[in-house]
């Protein structure tokens, strides 16, 4: 019985999170058109954090920070984007060192995420747009 009752209450939560991802989505999100690099994480949810950037509007830019891409491509990408996402639980030292050294750089907007969940990235595109409307 508690299973259920626990499932239920799941749902609703992702009900209500989906819902302010569909008011994102629905004219309401300064992020519309801009573009954000992501440095590390896992491969396996690069999909899953397009469509989240998606869904606010935005466009995901993914860099695997070293694995099987040359880090120095972070250089060249730093450029086009406003901002970079790094999971600091899933990224290498030095790519995480090149990219905080290139944001100085060219300016770019540096913002370290907790861990490399769907979730956290959803979180920190959700400040960044209600800091947005704020202004």
């Amino acid at each position: 019985m508690a299973r259920k009752g626990k499932k239920g209450s799941n749902r609703e939560v992702r009900d209500v999170a989906g819902e302010g991802v569909a008011q994102a989505s629905a004219g309401r999100s300064k992020l519309d058109g801009r573009s954000f690099l992501y440095v590390g994480g896992r491969d396996c949810q690069v999909a899953h954090l397009r469509q989240i950037a998606s869904n606010f509007g935005a466009e995901l830019i993914h860099h695997d920070g070293g694995l099987r891409e040359a880090v120095s491509r972070i250089d060249t990408v730093l450029p086009s984007v406003d901002c970079v996402f790094c999971p600091i639980d899933c990224i290498s030292h030095d790519a995480c060192l090149r990219v905080k050294t290139g944001c100085k750089k060219f300016g770019k907007a540096f913002i370290p995420l907790r861990n490399g969940s769907k979730s956290s990235l959803e979180r920190a595109l959700n400040t960044m747009n209600e800091r947005d409307n704020t202004r």
